[in-house]
């Protein structure tokens, strides 16, 4: 099982870099450590920027700060039951 809170820093840590407010998930890239191929990893979940981008919905953009992205991306894999 997948710790949200390790989860919620790894991504806060990756996402912190971008220009807020952010209006898509491009504006997200430059900032990423290792680009769309950053990994976010806690027990059994194991998912790189790129396939969180691909399992998302639209998102609620524009977001601004990097906790409020955070934490929508948290919700939708919880309702998808990926975390």
């Amino acid at each position: 099982m997948a710790d949200k809170d390790d989860l919620r820093d790894q991504m806060i840590d990756a996402f912190e870099g971008a220009d807020y407010p952010i209006s898509s998930p491009m504006d997200l890239v430059p900032a990423l450590p290792n680009g769309p191929g950053t990994k976010f990893e806690s027990g059994d979940f194991s998912m790189t920027a790129m396939e969180l981008n691909t399992k998302l919905g639209g998102g609620d953009f524009p977001y601004d700060t990097p906790e409020a992205f955070v934490d929508d991306v948290l919700a939708q894999l919880e309702e998808q039951d990926l975390i």
